[in-house]
């Protein structure tokens, strides 16, 4: 019987997950392939920890300077990094990715794999006598990698459907370097533990939602109308 700390830890990834798979309504993905997108971005983690902890051994700052390498640098383009790579390698020039959607719904298992296993890793190992860890971290921690990924989708899916490889070559960089600095704008804010930080936190959750959520129905509305003209 699966332990109620181990409940907690996996079921936001897989309930937001499922949200991802309804949602993408007029021309679903394979779900094997979905599947084999949330495992892998589940086993990135492991890689993803190997580089964090290599990096941290070389952080020459301390104080505020520190923690900014550790959100952007260690924590934010490491593990956008990862994310991306997975995304192109696995799943970029697959015949089904045949619509704009689809890039933010890879990107989006992809991210929701990596999360459920960091989430493991943080509510059943590190944290598991404090419950209010697995309740903050399903609230917030786990959407933030979606809305992460939300963009990264946004931007590998422009980078697919270019017919320039200008601007094919500069969204791909995009589809790195805007996760990244919104996972690391995320971070810092956390653990720099000053007040007057703290409080740019909400508007800074609201933000990516309202941004993310305008991405995903633009995208939304682009299959629809491409599902209405086949």
């Amino acid at each position: 019987m699966l332990s109620e700390p181990l409940i907690i830890a996996v079921a936001p990834g897989i309930a937001l997950a499922l949200i991802a798979y309804l949602t993408d309504w007029h021309d679903r993905e394979p779900v094997r392939l979905l599947l084999m997108l949330f495992a892998i971005g589940f086993i990135a983690v492991i890689p993803t920890a190997i580089i964090e902890q290599t990096l941290l051994v070389f952080n020459p700052f301390t104080g505020l300077l520190s923690i900014a390498f550790i959100a952007f640098l260690v924590a934010g383009l490491t593990e956008e990094l990862v994310k991306r790579k997975v995304v192109t390698r696995f799943a970029l020039y697959r015949p089904e990715f045949n619509e704009k959607l689809d890039g933010i719904i890879y990107s989006v298992f992809v991210a929701l794999g990596f999360a459920t296993a960091e989430n493991i890793e943080y509510v059943v190992f590190a944290f598991a006598s404090n419950p209010y860890v697995g309740i903050y971290r399903g609230v917030v921690s786990v959407p933030a990698h979606m809305l992460f990924a939300i963009t990264m989708g946004y931007y590998i899916s422009l980078s697919k459907f270019s017919t320039e490889q200008g601007l094919k070559s500069a969204y791909l960089r995009k589809a790195l370097t805007v996760p990244a600095l919104l996972h690391g704008i995320f971070d810092f804010i956390l653990m720099s533990q000053m007040d007057i930080v703290l409080l740019a936190f909400i508007p800074f959750i609201l933000y990516l939602w309202v941004a993310n959520m305008k991405k995903l129905n633009s995208y939304y509305k682009d299959s629809k109308n491409n599902h209405h003209l086949r």
